[in-house]
């Protein structure tokens, strides 16, 4: 059944990419939402396309979605939509955003579904299936030190009262790796993780629409998902930390020190 979904979801999300407009432009019209958070009528009509479509894919399923298009819940399937995912990337016309779609059964996530734009990039994952980029087998890295490690995060633009604790460990990670990036869209910087670009990832403020599709992927390439405690609320916590598995305990180790 859920291989079945799966190459439903992908036609899905292949059709709602050519809704995207063929030149990234910098005068795009958008609104506020909130505080540095954008939309755009793309995000909107995304969303509202994936809704349509995913709604015959599982009756009865319901939807958390970053534009509030749909919000039922199902009793037992539940899409996590994030139709663009990089927003304020796109509107200042930056190649860095993507569509991600993940689905819970129950409380699980059984598959997540990530097309990166511009590189026409399409990640996917089942969970007990393995981890696949367009098609061919993807893993995590194999770097066992924090020091040999490029990792990403995402800054804070919003929400500020943990600014200190994250300019902390900013500054220790900064200090023991080869490098800090910031794309400005988490659901890349996860799939970057599961295909062994980056070596970790952690940021917090986060939405489930933002990491749902990212999880099951990094999970299925081998890789390690927590909390910034270790625990597993990282879906609705807020607060995600991800990577190869080998420097997970160093990573945890400097997040704990500086998030008490």
């Amino acid at each position: 059944m859920e291989q079945k979904i799966m190459d439903q979801l992908k036609e899905v999300m292949l059709e709602a990419s050519l809704l995207m407009p063929e030149q990234i432009s910098s005068n795009l019209a958008f609104e506020t939402k909130d505080i540095n958070s954008l939309v755009t009528e793309v995000d909107k009509n995304i969303e509202k396309f994936l809704v349509d479509k995913l709604q015959t894919i599982i009756p009865g399923a319901g939807f958390i979605a970053e534009e509030g298009t749909a919000d039922v819940r199902g009793d037992v399937f539940n899409w996590v939509i994030d139709p663009l995912d990089g927003t304020t990337n796109f509107i200042h016309g930056i190649p860095a955003f993507c569509i991600s779609v993940g689905l819970l059964k129950n409380s699980e996530i059984i598959l997540g579904s990530i097309f990166e734009f511009g590189r026409n990039n399409y990640y996917t994952a089942l969970k007990g299936g393995g981890s696949y980029l367009n098609g061919s087998r993807i893993r995590v890295s194999v770097t066992k030190e924090m020091n040999d490690s490029l990792l990403a995060t995402g800054f804070p633009y919003y929400d500020f009262k943990y600014l200190e604790a994250y300019l902390g460990t900013f500054k220790e990670v900064m200090q023991h790796s080869r490098g800090i990036r910031r794309l400005g869209s988490a659901a890349l910087d996860m799939a970057y993780v599961a295909a062994g670009k980056f070596d970790g990832f952690f940021e917090y403020s986060l939405h489930p629409w933002d990491v749902a599709a990212g999880i099951v992927i990094i999970n299925e390439a081998g890789g390690k998902v927590t909390d910034f405690k270790g625990g597993e609320n990282f879906l609705f916590g807020k607060e995600l930390l991800a990577s190869n598995g080998n420097i997970h305990g160093k990573l945890l180790s400097i997040i704990k020190d500086h998030f008490k």
